[in-house]
């Protein structure tokens, strides 16, 4: 018998797709328009033989490290699907990630609306809506996934969910990512293979990159992360250490902006970090008032706790008699925190007191021990 199937049809080309391709385009553009950020040394006793060095990640277009992690949600989105011509973007967010991704929704042609709690500081929200995004604040932080979620429902759009694909969505490979770039900068430094690098967590993502890169490149790099007081991260990293179950452990929602959660975000990648350690919140706020002074870079809160964990580091390999190098990232510039982690009269209403840290990092300067 001769075969009478008619020959398969096949559907035009969609014109959504067009506009898809046209928008990875578009960002894609974008990063090559944009240099790689500073990699600061800060100057310590030459006899110690241990550099300290910050990525400055506020030098991005949008101020902070999260312009990295919006860049890599809006590519995951796009590539899956999820992102589409007129999609609404809504993000849960403290801040950063919410002015990083309001600024490439812009760029796209398409609303975004920033989910967060009503603590969030102004300068925050205003950088958000100056590039054209819509703050939907909450009063309970703990509901903001919530609320996002009924939103992006309610308007047809997506839900960006950091705290879900922030470690999914970065080729931890390489790709330019933040773990590549610190590598290659210091290939021409004394101690091109840093001994540690300290990041803090906030989605759990920019620590799962580098703990992966480190491990895939087969560095001897050792990864720690500093958390702010009452945040879920640590007692989760020291429930997996113990062979427990990290997602049972529980919080308090962070004193310190961008960092530490209520809760262990599904982004956060125990398995992958050396050392964690809690850092009181007004240590945080005197490392980063130190710096300022010490190197006149202008840091907000997130970054005092990185310095925080990486100068007792640093004290560490000095009393150890280690030789080596110590990265760590100036997250976001403080001028976004000018009315709150800068004014005294904030702090002490946060009941803050970074009074009671202040001189520890100067002593270590001057004696070569942490007392």
């Amino acid at each position: 018998m001769v075969d009478t199937t008619p020959l398969i049809s096949l559907p035009e080309p969609c014109a959504n797709r067009a506009w898809v391709d046209a928008a990875v385009r578009t960002i894609d553009a974008e990063s090559m328009r944009s240099a790689d950020t500073h990699l600061h040394k800060l100057e310590l006793p030459a006899q110690w033989g241990i550099d300290l060095y910050l990525k400055d990640e506020s030098t991005h277009r949008t101020g902070s490290l999260k312009h990295r992690l919006a860049r890599s949600l809006f590519l995951y989105g796009l590539v899956n699907g999820w992102i589409t011509q007129g999609t609404t973007i809504v993000e849960a967010s403290s801040g950063s990630t919410a002015v990083s991704e309001a600024y490439y929704a812009k760029l796209l042609g398409l609303p975004f609306i920033a989910v967060m709690a009503q603590s969030t500081s102004p300068e925050k929200i205003a950088l958000i809506e100056e590039v054209g995004g819509t703050c939907h604040l909450v009063a309970d932080p703990s509901t903001v996934y919530e609320v996002a979620e009924q939103l992006a429902a309610q308007t047809n759009g997506h839900y960006m969910d950091q705290f879900t694909y922030a470690e999914r969505a970065t080729d931890w490979r390489g790709n330019n990512n933040i773990a590549e770039s610190i590598f290659e900068q210091l290939a021409m430094e004394g101690h091109p293979i840093p001994a540690w690098i300290v990041v803090g967590a906030g989605t759990g993502g920019t620590s799962a990159t580098i703990g992966r890169f480190a491990r895939y490149h087969r560095y001897p790099t050792r990864l720690a992360i500093a958390d702010p007081e009452g945040s879920a991260f640590s007692p989760a990293w020291h429930a997996w250490n113990d062979g427990g179950d990290p997602a049972l452990a529980t919080g308090t929602a962070s004193r310190i902006e961008g960092i530490g959660r209520a809760r262990p975000e599904p982004s956060f990648v125990p398995s992958v970090i050396d050392f964690m350690s809690t850092v009181p919140d007004s240590a945080s706020v005197a490392a980063m008032r130190h710096l300022k002074e010490f190197a006149q870079l202008s840091p907000g809160p997130s970054t005092g706790t990185n310095l925080w964990l990486a100068w007792q580091i640093v004290a560490r390999m000095l009393a150890n008699g280690q030789k080596g190098s110590v990265v760590t990232l100036l997250c976001d510039n403080g001028e976004r925190y000018a009315g709150s982690y800068y004014n005294d009269d904030w702090l002490a209403g946060a009941g803050l007191e970074p009074a009671r840290y202040a001189g520890r990092i100067e002593r270590l300067l001057e004696t070569g021990s942490w007392d």
